[in-house]
């Protein structure tokens, strides 16, 4: 990788000049991707990567929802309201650098699914979208399971408690 070193308005700043990029599948390409060029700065908020990171790990199977208890709770009272949309970030805090960006997230599994198979997917998959959507790079995503979610039949449980 070589890196290159460009004066602006704003001062002089090292930019990265080969880079390889995710593209999907697990195929890696040398793209150049420059967010900072001599014409302008381009600088992506924390909130769309955390979006981001937030719809890829929603789209793995066995991923019942993210955040913590109390996060899940406000999101539904919220929902509630009219004309309250669901937080697609909720649940994924990330740390955005002129170049990189770390990732982590906060899940509820549904039961009987391999945790250590379902994060390793998680992971991938937002590693995925984000560097490909923001071209920037992903150095880590840690991610907690906070819960399982166990889905009863029915209203039959307070029966199964009592026989």
């Amino acid at each position: 990788m070589a890196d290159t070193t460009t004066q602006g308005k704003t001062g002089t700043q090292t930019l990265q000049k080969d880079e390889e990029r995710s593209v999907g599948n697990g195929v890696r390409s040398t793209e150049v991707v420059k967010l900072a060029t001599d014409k302008g700065r381009t600088s992506i908020a924390d909130g769309v990567v955390a979006k981001i990171a937030g719809i890829a790990a929603r789209q793995i199977p066995g991923v019942y929802a993210l955040g913590g208890g109390a996060a899940r709770a406000f999101g539904a009272v919220r929902q509630r309201i009219p004309g309250g949309k669901p937080n697609v970030a909720q649940g994924v805090s990330v740390e955005v650098g002129e170049r990189q960006c770390a990732v982590d997230l906060n899940i509820v599994v549904d039961y009987g699914v391999p945790i250590a198979e379902l994060a390793q997917a998680v992971r991938e998959n937002v590693i995925d979208s984000v560097e490909r959507m923001t071209a920037l790079e992903v150095v880590e995503v840690n991610i907690a399971v906070d819960d399982i979610h166990i889905d009863y039949d029915g209203d039959d449980s307070k029966e199964r408690q009592l026989q």
